[in-house]
């Protein structure tokens, strides 16, 4: 089989918007990456995100004209609000979308100690390095997206604060984020996402990672976690500022411990304001925000 992959650099505020219209035909999602800079660049060599690469990919078959018709039409509206590349196309074997992404993910160093390194890649860690060995697969959460690199350097100077802390992953992608609470000294991670190939993957990463014993993975999300009537030390919620909002008034608070935080990332700076306020509501009472670029992550803290 054949896949089109359809590709558009943007910056951040436009990325969001677009990949709210490729999500309606990618198959399995819609890749985000850091553009203008190799992935291998040092922490502190890494310029601003302001340029966004956002690629999907749809089946090359007797339905590719629609959706290619479907989709144009669909950022043809868009550039009534931002300005909009032409989207460049490519035609790619199966085999080769499954590999070609791989060629440019190389190991990344975030935080203080973190190194995130692609499991198809030797290094040599430094002594101190906290190492989280990943194979994203068709979920999300490489580690190179800004909104992603935050929460984890969240969670780094976090999680040590928290003896024995119970951890949250809700939307759980690759599972980087409740590996590196692990990782970081976490007693335990409760990974959720509503796509099954995420549960399979964040899985399949514990494995390797030598850390499955301490994390709980399963499909479904915020229903879910309230379902359990578990309370948590720290939340990691790398959603959509949307997605964020809409769960605020479905008792996000109630999943976070009095005492305990939350980190909220995928938020582009315009939307913080909104995001903050919604959080407010629920008892978490934001206190500090981690910007790169656009993006920014927001901490807040459940009332005692």
């Amino acid at each position: 089989m054949r896949w089109i992959e359809i590709a558009l650099e943007l910056d951040g505020e436009a990325a969001e918007a677009v990949v709210e219209v490729l999500t309606r035909y990618g198959h399995q999602g819609v890749a985000i990456e850091q553009a203008g800079f190799p992935l291998e660049t040092w922490e502190d060599e890494v310029p601003r995100p302001d340029r966004l690469m956002v690629r999907a990919y749809f089946p090359e078959d007797d339905q590719a004209d629609a959706a290619k018709a479907q989709i144009e039409a669909a950022l043809g509206h868009l550039n009534w609000l931002y300005p909009m590349p032409t989207p460049q196309y490519r035609v790619i074997d199966e085999q080769d979308w499954a590999e070609a992404w791989k060629v440019n993910y190389h190991p990344v160093r975030l935080g203080h100690h973190i190194l995130i390194r692609p499991l198809w890649v030797e290094v040599t860690p430094e002594p101190d390095d906290v190492v989280i060995a990943l194979d994203p697969g068709m979920a999300f959460g490489t580690g190179t997206h800004p909104s992603t690199q935050l929460v984890l350097e969240a969670a780094e100077e976090l999680v040590p604060t928290l003896p024995g802390a119970k951890v949250l992953d809700l939307g759980c992608g690759s599972g980087i984020l409740a590996i590196g609470a692990i990782k970081f000294g976490a007693a335990m991670a409760r990974a959720v996402d509503i796509d099954p190939i995420a549960v399979k993957v964040t899985r399949e990463n514990a494995e390797v990672n030598g850390v499955a014993d301490k994390i709980t993975a399963d499909e479904g999300s915020l229903a879910l976690i309230l379902s359990e009537g578990v309370a948590y030390d720290l939340a990691l919620v790398n959603i959509l500022a949307k997605v964020i909002v809409r769960l605020c008034g479905e008792g996000l608070g109630q999943v976070v411990r009095p005492g305990g935080v939350a980190v909220f990332g995928g938020i582009i700076e315009e939307q913080a304001a909104e995001v903050e306020a919604a959080l407010l509501t629920t008892g978490l009472i934001p206190y500090k925000r981690r910007m790169s670029g656009d993006w920014v992550v927001i901490e807040a803290r459940k009332a005692e």
